[in-house]
């Protein structure tokens, strides 16, 4: 998963004749560049309370997303164990539920940039959070970026096809200053 996959895997089938976008390896080294060029970009993105510990982890798969019948899948593994509430949640030094969340994007230029983003959000603890669910028990929780939970059934199910899903996940990530 992730970037440990090899560069052929990375790219989509109908992509292979060159007019796809670029390996997502190296879309990783563009970005890493950048950021270590620029030490003011970090500063300006905002903390999250997201607890500490998170995974977050991808592959492709061979499979298109409604809307998006052009390309392959990106597949996103978020991972929380269970653990104790930090001074940044609602109950500090109380319990909360790990949990584990799977999100997608299409594997074109915008969703591997929207990748990028999401892997910073998830580094600035801006993803989740600690909150309580509808039985009042804390668990780790989406915070307010939007992310695409079901491949498919449409904006009201948190899935595709939905047209604006790319620019409003960016246009979220913008607000936490991570461009």
């Amino acid at each position: 998963m992730g970037a440990s996959q090899s560069k052929d895997k990375m790219h989509c089938t109908r992509y292979l004749n060159g007019k796809g976008p670029p390996p997502l390896t190296e879309t990783a080294v563009q970005t890493e560049d950048q950021g270590s060029n620029n030490p003011k970009k970090n500063t300006l993105i905002k903390q999250g309370n997201q607890p500490d510990g998170g995974q977050m982890n991808w592959k492709i798969e061979r499979r298109s997303l409604p809307g998006h019948s052009d390309c392959d899948t990106i597949q996103i593994f978020f991972y929380f164990d269970d653990g104790i509430q930090s001074g940044k949640h609602p109950h500090p030094a109380h319990n909360y539920k790990g949990t584990e969340f799977v999100a997608y994007l299409p594997q074109n230029t915008t969703g591997t940039k929207v990748l990028r983003l999401l892997e910073q959000a998830f580094e600035h603890k801006l993803l989740f959070t600690v909150a309580a669910n509808s039985s009042g028990e804390y668990c780790v929780m989406p915070a307010d970026i939007p992310l695409k939970t079901m491949d498919s059934g449409g904006p009201g199910s948190l899935g595709y096809p939905d047209p604006t899903y790319l620019k409003t996940v960016k246009n979220s990530l913008k607000v936490k200053g991570i461009k």
